[in-house]
């Protein structure tokens, strides 16, 4: 564990995990399943920014290997022309998380590029443990692939984008759809704060693994009930083939615990000559995209993740 004292730490976020700390909140390792998950969304409900009006919000499933896999559907627009859309991974850790804990961020994504947004309800652990997400998301992605006009968009790329466990399947899912093509090509992907390899020992696992938001012991349960095996690369994407990747947005925090699995992904993104973005946010935590009425600097943060998008969109035209 490393003190706040000794990094430099933003003002909004040293006040937040000060608030955190006094409100003395049992972690979620220690109270339960359920209680695990309503406890993340009334951090969600208190923390998060609301949701920007669009002109479509609207529910839908597509197939999956398991049944049903709830969809949301988020665009500015009524009707567009062709063109790409995000599809888009919660984060949670494989455990907690869902359509709605995600829902004000994916407005604000929807918004911020006007581009078509597809959130994907993937099978979550410990009652479906790996890899039944990794299998809804990429059903769910060659579906949207497919499906322009199931969903009312000519699609003609996927982006795909998440926050941490969804990060890590944003990448995921991005590696199996550069493998094996679907209906229309990856054009880009965005993980933000990924997971990408099961190296127990990086440096900031080492300095923030307390205080920080996300701590070892939540990496721990997390891993418990998502059960992935070592190394392989449905779980552990960086130990997959990069050398066909397309343009990626890199995201890490400075304060995350997870931050170098970001990095040495980043770092392998670049040996294999793939064009690469990477943004490393300074001075802030692990969930920052998913706490930006508490932290006033991720929503900066956030619009220079949008400009960087824009940016690799504009080199793809």
């Amino acid at each position: 564990m490393t003190d706040q004292k000794t990094h430099q730490v933003r003002p909004d976020v040293q006040a937040f995990l000060a608030f955190l700390k006094a409100a003395g909140t049992p972690p979620m390792s220690q109270v339960g399943l359920e209680a695990a998950r309503a406890g993340f969304m009334t951090m969600t409900r208190l923390a998060e920014a609301d949701p920007r009006p669009l002109g479509v919000i609207r529910d839908l499933t597509c197939p999956g290997p398991a049944g049903e896999i709830g969809l949301r559907l988020y665009d500015l627009r009524e009707t567009r022309e062709s063109g790409p859309a995000v599809v888009f991974f919660h984060g949670g850790g494989f455990v907690v998380g869902d359509l709605d804990s995600h829902h004000s961020i994916c407005t604000e994504i929807a918004a911020e590029l006007d581009l078509p947004v597809i959130a994907v309800d993937y099978r979550l652990a410990p009652e479906h443990p790996f890899p039944a997400a990794p299998d809804d998301g990429e059903a769910a992605a060659r579906w949207i692939a497919g499906n322009s006009a199931v969903l009312g968009r000519d699609i003609n790329g996927l982006i795909p984008m998440g926050d941490s466990a969804g990060g890590n399947l944003a990448i995921v899912i991005t590696q199996a759809l550069t493998e094996t093509p679907a209906a229309v090509p990856v054009v880009m992907q965005v993980p933000i704060y990924p997971l990408t390899d099961d190296k127990p020992d990086h440096q900031s696992f080492l300095e923030f693994s307390e205080g920080f938001m996300l701590d070892k012991d939540a990496m721990q349960w997390f891993a418990q009930a998502y059960r992935a095996i070592p190394r392989d690369i449905r779980a552990f994407p960086l130990y997959g083939d990069h050398s066909a990747t397309p343009p990626t947005v890199l995201v890490t925090a400075g304060l995350d615990p997870i931050r170098d699995s970001g990095r040495v992904y980043g770092a392998e993104l670049i040996r294999a000559g793939a064009e690469v973005i990477f943004l490393e946010m300074k001075g802030t935590i692990h969930g920052f995209a998913q706490v930006r009425k508490a932290l006033s600097s991720a929503q900066a943060d956030m619009h220079s993740i949008f400009a960087a998008i824009r940016l690799l969109l504009e080199r793809l035209k």
